[in-house]
């Protein structure tokens, strides 16, 4: 949950008061916050290995201070350059490595019934997303923007981080009278066999798509409003229809994991985001901006308990922190490319509902590869 200082709709929230401050266009913002997010990205390629060397309480409470300190520094930026930093760290220790973190745990920790312990673990993202939007809107409307972000920061340290390290101090692994070679009797692929791994790189580029898009509306939320007619109070509202669908499908898709397997479900999750795309592109009724919403919820909470669970199930446990932190790395690096490709397109006119036409092509071919992808997996499974 406390990832959602570092996610794209929290940062997003602040975009007026941060493009104001700073005199930038929403283009000009969309490259400073791609910069900097890609940046995060190759970091965490460095960096999320260390899930798989250190106990995963002393790598939260690490994350925890270090996502307190970029927070603080944000509300204190004075130039391009420091905001650039502050976001940099900002994705890096929210959307990178506290996502990260907590879902290797999950697909390391639990194994027959994973898809479920990583939908309940993914509650915490639905919960922020629901949540935080209205308490945001409410605060600025009083506090000054730099003095919410100080409040994050304070919350981070004395909240978030002695909770999250006495939480997961315990190492839990899967119990039972199995013996190490038997938790291990699945082959357990290194970082370097996974990339030669030809349909890693398929699940890659298919499975990024939804990180590109959701983070594109987020960040550019204020001017779908302006495009829509939508006020922004409507749209902060919508967060907590989207969180409600987000919960439903993530612990539906939980179950469904533990049954057919996360290779099986694979082709279906883009469905639902074709579906949303397709509504954000066609219609203008404030009414239908709920029904997006929804169905942006569904298509996350699948994703999230999806991907969470597909990896441990195709690559093993053993070096789930050394290929998952490509597979986020990956993630981070297409949630960048969306504020800043789109946000080139809106400063030429091409508004980002307009843009949501050609996504709804990419979703359909991304649903027949994956399709294929599938029966690949569960053959050689």
């Amino acid at each position: 949950m406390f990832s959602s200082f570092g996610q794209t709709f929290f940062i997003a929230l602040f975009s007026s008061d941060i493009r104001e401050n700073f005199a930038l266009t929403h283009g000009e913002f969309g490259w400073v916050y791609m910069l900097a997010t890609l940046a995060s990205a190759a970091m965490l390629i460095l960096v999320g290995k260390v899930v798989d060397h250190a106990p995963v309480a002393t790598v939260a409470a690490g994350v925890c201070a270090g996502l307190a300190l970029v927070a603080l520094g944000l509300s204190l930026a004075s130039s391009i350059w420091t905001l650039g930093f502050a976001l940099f760290g900002l994705r890096l220790f929210g959307q990178g490595l506290m996502t990260h973190t907590a879902m290797t745990a999950m697909g390391r920790w639990y194994e027959k019934e994973r898809g479920r312990a990583v939908s309940i673990a993914g509650l915490g993202h639905q919960i922020g997303e629901g949540v935080l939007p209205l308490v945001v809107v409410g605060l600025l409307s009083w506090l000054a923007w730099t003095t919410v972000w100080q409040g994050a920061a304070f919350i981070m340290l004395t909240i978030a981080l002695p909770v999250i390290f006495l939480l997961m101090r315990v190492e839990r692994l899967p119990r039972g009278k199995a013996t190490q070679d038997t938790v291990y009797s699945q082959r357990q692929y290194t970082r370097s066999e996974a990339l030669a791994d030809p349909l890693f790189w398929v699940l890659c580029v298919t499975t990024l798509a939804p990180a590109f898009i959701g983070t594109s509306f987020f960040f550019h939320q204020q001017h779908v409003g302006e495009v829509k007619q939508w006020s922004q109070a409507l749209i902060a509202a919508s967060f907590g229809a989207m969180a409600i669908a987000n919960i439903v499908f993530a612990l539906l898709a939980g179950i469904l994991i533990d049954r057919f397997s996360a290779k099986t479900l694979l082709p279906f999750y883009f469905i639902p985001l074709a579906c949303a795309c397709t509504v954000m592109s066609v219609f203008e009724a404030p009414a239908t901006l709920w029904v997006f919403m929804i169905l942006l919820g569904a298509s996350g909470g699948t994703a999230n308990t999806l991907l969470g669970a597909v990896w441990p199930e195709i690559y093993g446990t053993k070096h789930l922190g050394s290929i998952r932190s490509l597979i986020m790395a990956g993630m981070v690096f297409s949630s960048a490319l969306g504020p800043g490709v789109t946000g080139w397109f809106i400063d030429r006119g091409v508004s980002f509902p307009t843009q949501t036409l050609y996504m709804v092509v990419f979703c359909t071919i991304s649903t027949v590869v994956l399709y294929f992808t599938s029966k690949a997996l569960r053959a050689r499974a």
